[in-house]
């Protein structure tokens, strides 16, 4: 199999290097001529125009690693040639339009994925191997703090929310195998944080899961103290027990005892990348496949939402 890789920015350029190793590369297409320079004396076809690219080279799929205002037209630029998509997250900044992108590629039966990497981390696979066996219980509350001074130069504002909070609110969705029923958020720039117009910094949520399970959510882009992993620091509360994630070490509250957990046997650490393939060989919807991910990103936009009001907002799923 082998795909167009569309876009060779910062983020496009770790996966050029995936699919170049894994023999998977067929062409890559970039409007900026000077980003060709990182393939140094690679052979593989480079084009400054997609249309271009997708009439010229024959391509099992396409990688959509453009920035977020440009990845509608990629997509549908693919699901034109019916093309199966594996696009960066997320499926766009306007959420309506994501439930539209979602829905011509469920409608067309065209494959479509969004790289969820966070869930695929060992220490969270763990976690959820763990919650499965019944190790805590049942759940019943969440904690999860996330901070870290996370200036970088970008083509877009960033937002806490729709750049990192969205990994977490798809990790409380894995972790828990829950939709998310009501959500009350407050978006904020602390004193100290830099300023640039449209940035969203830091957010602070309480959601509602489905079966009673709720969870708080702390978060920050600008924190000037210690500094979480990626993922986040966690809590997870069960009716026997107790799970935490601090740093990327793993321990189990269950009899009284708290133990530290470092057993990954049975563990599925595969990334995005593999299981997207994967799917694609084995003909089924990939595990992040676009319809799962509308429902995280369901949680971002309602959130949001919620912090305009001021209120708790109920979360509505989109019918596909």
């Amino acid at each position: 199999m082998k795909a167009i890789l569309v876009g060779l920015g910062a983020a496009g350029f770790g996966w050029y290097k995936r699919l170049r190793d894994r023999g998977l590369l067929a062409a890559v297409a970039e409007p900026n001529i000077a980003m060709k320079a990182k393939m140094g004396n690679d052979p593989f076809p480079f084009y400054t125009s997609l249309a271009e690219a997708l009439e010229q080279e024959s391509a099992d799929f396409v990688v959509n690693v453009t920035p977020p205002g440009a990845h509608s037209a990629v997509n549908h630029a693919a699901f034109d040639r019916k093309l199966p998509v594996l696009c960066e997250k997320p499926i766009s900044f306007d959420y309506g339009e994501s439930v539209d992108i979602v829905a011509r590629a469920a409608k067309e039966n065209i494959p479509f994925m969004i790289a969820e990497n966070y869930r695929r981390f060992p220490h969270m696979r763990k976690m959820k191997q763990l919650l499965e066996q019944g190790a805590i219980g049942d759940v019943s509350f969440i904690d999860i703090r996330f901070y870290r001074y996370h200036r970088v130069e970008r083509n877009y504002t960033v937002q806490m929310l729709d750049d990192i909070g969205v990994h977490h609110f798809d990790l409380l969705r894995y972790l828990t195998g829950r939709e998310g029923e009501a959500v009350q958020a407050r978006l904020f720039n602390p004193p100290g944080g830099w300023r640039e117009e449209g940035a969203v910094l830091s957010a602070q949520a309480i959601v509602e899961m489905e079966g009673g399970i709720a969870a708080g959510y702390s978060a920050s882009i600008a924190a000037r103290g210690p500094e979480t992993p990626w993922s986040g620091d966690w809590r997870i509360e069960g009716t026997e027990g107790a799970i935490e994630l601090i740093g990327q070490s793993i321990r189990l509250t269950a009899g009284g005892r708290t133990e530290p957990v470092d057993d990954f046997a049975g563990v599925d650490a595969s990334d995005a990348l593999s299981e997207f393939v994967a799917s694609l060989r084995e003909k089924r919807e990939a595990e992040t496949s676009g319809r799962d991910y509308l429902k995280t990103q369901a949680l971002v936009h309602f959130a949001k939402l919620s912090a305009e009001s001021g209120g708790r907002t109920r979360v509505t799923l989109p019918r596909l």
